[in-house]
């Protein structure tokens, strides 16, 4: 069953201390990955490792909105690793607000974070990812990027540049036996979304659009990630894959 299994595999994922991020990192432990994350907050970084105290886990304290700390965090990794077998691009944020009620600082800030980010990370880690016997990345995207779901245009438009991001990198890293998949949630219950879905109007509207009458959990997005970075998808690259409840496939219905 090995597979099935994740044991031994190095993987770095990014925004690994809360929400989506956190059961992407529990699960991999659990799996058998050695695994290493950052969050820009030291306290977040703290709890987690107490959380897992004992198991195969590192991290460290990165803003990953910022060019300059991506940068460091890349050089740290060259020199601690041998190789890196799995990348999850997984740090992401939002600002909802009217299309003009934006500032030009605002759209950069996503764009920095929820698109430079994954496109640095990629590319500064291509040596290491090279050095593994088939390569695995998961870029975290959202339906967003494919269906208009109310988030505002700048997170939008940056998942979007992702999912093509992955077209282009899985069919050029082939070659090395990388593979680049993204997997693109619907409304997931978690921190981030916690505010959001409070309001009952809104929470009832995403209820009805979405066939299966509820919305995701973190362990049903991680546990695709989970899946897309094992050995039993080798031969599976260049995908987005919703994990939607359904809302893609009924988005003609009423």
């Amino acid at each position: 069953m090995k597979k099935w299994s994740l044991k031994g595999k190095k993987a770095f994922i990014t925004g690994g201390t809360k929400g989506i991020g956190l059961e992407i990192v529990s699960d991999f432990l659990k799996l058998g990955a050695d695994v290493i994350t950052i969050s820009r907050s030291e306290d977040n970084v703290a709890l987690i490792l107490d959380r897992f105290q004992g198991e195969n886990l590192e991290a460290y304290v990165c803003d990953v909105s910022l060019k300059e700390s991506r940068q460091e965090m890349i050089k740290k990794l060259g020199k601690k690793l041998e190789r890196l077998d799995i990348l999850v691009n997984n740090a992401g944020t939002n600002i909802r607000k009217k299309s003009y009620e934006y500032s030009d600082e605002e759209i950069r800030q996503l764009f920095e974070l929820n698109y430079f980010a994954t496109v640095d990370f990629c590319r500064g880690l291509l040596p290491l990812l090279r050095l593994s016997d088939g390569g695995s990345i998961v870029n975290i995207s959202s339906i967003a990027s494919v269906l208009d779901v109310g988030t505002g245009f700048p997170y939008a438009s940056a998942k979007s540049a992702m999912n093509q991001f992955t077209k282009s990198l899985a069919a050029e890293w082939g070659v090395y036996n990388i593979r680049v998949n993204a997997v693109l949630p619907w409304f997931i219950k978690t921190p981030l979304t916690e505010g959001y879905l409070a309001d009952e109007e809104r929470y009832q509207k995403i209820i009805k659009r979405t066939p299966l009458n509820r919305v995701g959990t973190p362990d049903e997005v991680s546990a695709l990630v989970a899946f897309l970075s094992m050995d039993i998808s080798s031969y599976i690259t260049g995908q987005t894959i919703a994990v939607d409840g359904g809302v893609m496939a009924s988005v003609f219905g009423e």
